[in-house]
């Protein structure tokens, strides 16, 4: 817990607009979209006068992915921003029951908390643009309490990364630059952005379907926290099976693209072509005739990913019936996927380049 004065982070604004500008923003939005509004805690609070930051590790409390199924980063394998709210309510509570205005703000777009926490001294800004801190490496969630009260500001931490830089070659993308992150390159980023994911995308996300765990499991300062995590086991055919609705109450703690429960699935149906598993063939076939065209496109690249040898006829099938523009361009890709795996790997690298250059 740390403490900094209410003044705008004048650093960090400069930070998001230039990401903003060059592009490396990418497909994010959050504090993207109003930045002046949140690098400056006084311009939803015009009170305020000083931030009270919380971190709360939450790693040692959250199960690893098993060698099978879909993969789950650790802060969402269940609401862990629970304990990051029952400390900052009794905070603003404190205060209010004195008389003192106070209000909590926890990943709220009008507020860097990141910013916040290191002014603060509740952690550095590492290079992989996440809060550390010497116990718990990256493994923090934050919270923020907004206050009238004038308080004593603590010190920011004086230590930093130094020559360290294990998460730069451990991100799968190279999402982590010298100046910061590439958000175009992000696969938690992808994985929580509506539309279609892109072609370059796919099969770097591996078994994800919510989260990368990447930049944070090479932190060394983070290693000891998630030593004796446990496993989260989750099944492709039993997620699949769900409508949409019951998938979005199963995570109802994440954030889901206008809560349309489609866009996890389509991430379901990614992770479940690049398992390869047995039991997610079946279920990533009946999606060819899903009502969406999004999933029937998805399912069909998942199909081709998973067995191309065996889904090459099943998708000359699905597109000779398929009407929608879009679902027949991804359905004819798949087939070149699965037929002509050079022709397809050109298509990829040629997708790659347009979005990220």
């Amino acid at each position: 817990m740390g403490v900094t004065g209410a003044e705008p982070f004048t650093e960090a604004l400069e930070t998001l607009r230039r990401h903003k500008a060059s592009g490396l923003s990418g497909p994010l939005h959050f504090t993207y979209d109003d930045p002046e509004t949140a690098s400056n805690a006084r311009a939803s609070f015009p009170w305020a006068k000083s931030l009270v930051v919380v971190g709360v590790e939450y790693a040692s409390r959250a199960p690893a992915p098993a060698k099978t199924g879909p993969v789950v980063g650790r802060f969402a394998t269940t609401d862990h921003y629970e304990a990051v709210r029952r400390v900052t309510a009794a905070i603003a509570e404190a205060f209010t029951s004195a008389g003192t205005r106070a209000e909590v703000v926890i990943d709220d777009n009008r507020l860097l908390d990141r910013a916040g926490a290191a002014q603060a001294g509740v952690g550095w800004i590492g290079k992989s643009t996440m809060v550390l801190t010497p116990r718990h490496g990256p493994w923090m969630l934050l919270g923020t309490v907004v206050t009238e009260a004038e308080l004593d500001p603590t010190e920011p931490m004086s230590r930093g990364c130094g020559t360290c830089r294990s998460c730069i070659p451990a991100c799968p993308t190279t999402a982590i630059t010298p100046t910061g992150l590439d958000a175009r390159r992000c696969l938690s980023t992808w994985l929580q952005t509506s539309g279609f994911i892109p072609l370059w995308v796919r099969p770097k996300l591996g078994r994800r379907i919510y989260g990368c765990d990447d930049c944070l499991t090479s932190c060394p300062p983070g290693s000891r926290v998630i030593a004796k995590s446990p496993q989260m086991t989750l099944s492709f055919s039993e997620l699949l099976a769900l409508g949409d609705d019951a998938l979005v109450e199963r995570f109802s703690w994440w954030f889901i693209p206008h809560r349309e429960g489609r866009y996890l699935r389509r991430n379901l149906l990614v992770a479940a072509g690049n398992s390869a598993e047995p039991e997610a063939l079946a279920p990533i076939e009946q999606h060819l005739a899903h009502r969406s065209s999004m999933i029937r496109s998805h399912a069909g690249w998942a199909l081709a990913r998973h067995n191309p040898s065996w889904a090459a006829d099943r998708l000359r099938d699905a597109l000779r019936v398929e009407r929608a523009p879009e679902a027949r361009l991804e359905l004819a890709v798949a087939v070149t996927m699965a037929t002509t795996s050079d022709d397809y790997d050109a298509l990829r690298r040629l997708d790659e380049a347009v979005r990220t250059t």
